[in-house]
């Protein structure tokens, strides 16, 4: 499996009102993400990684180093175009993302921008909205919709572009559970069923205990990147940074610190009651 995303010794500062650089917030980071992966991207406020996020789209680029995403350096000006069509990104506020008064007029928005004919549009659109369950309200104003709705909106927005790569900076923040859990169902099978690679910025635990890999950044660097069960087992360390771990990997860590025989692989609820049953069977 080839890489999508090659990050190398990523510096990057934030210039002041005089065009002077502050404080490094990225520091030296080097990454790679698989083509097809589901990557979730975990630190405390001020770790730099939203940061890094707006480095895979070009909204952000280096101050030094290398961040290549489908073959396509992201500092080359004249490649903008083509790397906004591969990489797409959802951000924290659908309002924000929001453009038009009819959900799949907005969903066309690019499309209409990128010149694309009349029945290709059509038929990109309708298939987006159906692949985040929204097509029927496809006629419906985005004000009549919930935070989850809208958020599935600004997802199918990108799909349209049929981008090989989708980040999303804490897309279910601003939403109820409900909201949260359709939103991280549709992520899901995007990546599922479409191969999309899926860069999550998150803060919560139980959304990174289900992707395939987890990295954790604290002060502009990486300091851990493994499986969520090889993570999270670390939960000392993990705690150190300022970061919970799932209430699963909590309470197995406590036991085994009590004494018991608890895997340290635990990462769900369902997981953990069935090794607590095996330790009085």
């Amino acid at each position: 499996m080839d890489n999508i995303i090659e990050i190398n010794d990523l510096h990057f500062s934030y210039q002041d009102e005089n065009g002077n650089p502050g404080a490094e917030v990225l520091k030296g980071v080097s990454l790679t993400v698989r083509r097809g992966e589901f990557l979730a991207v975990l630190g405390h406020n001020g770790s730099g990684k939203s940061t890094l996020a707006k480095h895979l789209n070009a909204i952000l680029t280096p101050t030094s180093g290398k961040v290549i995403v489908d073959g396509i350096d992201t500092s080359d000006e004249s490649k903008l175009f083509d790397l906004r069509q591969r990489a797409g990104m959802v951000f924290q506020n659908p309002d924000n993302q929001i453009v038009s008064s009819i959900v799949e007029e907005d969903v066309a928005f690019a499309l209409e921008n990128l010149g694309v004919p009349y029945e290709d549009m059509r038929r990109r659109v309708d298939e987006s909205l159906k692949a985040v369950n929204m097509y029927d309200y496809r006629l419906h104003s985005p004000s009549q919709l919930s935070g989850g709705q809208k958020q599935r909106i600004a997802i199918a927005g990108i799909i349209a572009m049929q981008p090989d790569c989708i980040i999303l900076d804490e897309p279910t923040a601003m939403l109820d559970p409900q909201g949260r859990r359709e939103v991280m169902a549709t992520i899901h099978r995007m990546n599922r069923e479409k191969g999309i690679t899926i860069v999550l910025i998150t803060h919560y635990m139980d959304e990174a205990a289900q992707c395939d890999r987890v990295v954790v950044m604290d002060k502009g660097s990486i300091v851990l990147d493994d499986t969520p069960a090889k993570v999270f087992s670390q939960v000392e360390k993990v705690k150190a940074i300022g970061l919970d771990v799932p209430q699963a990997a909590e309470l197995a860590w406590e036991l085994r610190k009590a004494g018991y025989d608890m895997p340290e692989d635990i990462l769900n609820e369902q997981e953990c009651a069935q090794a607590i049953m095996k330790l009085f069977a």
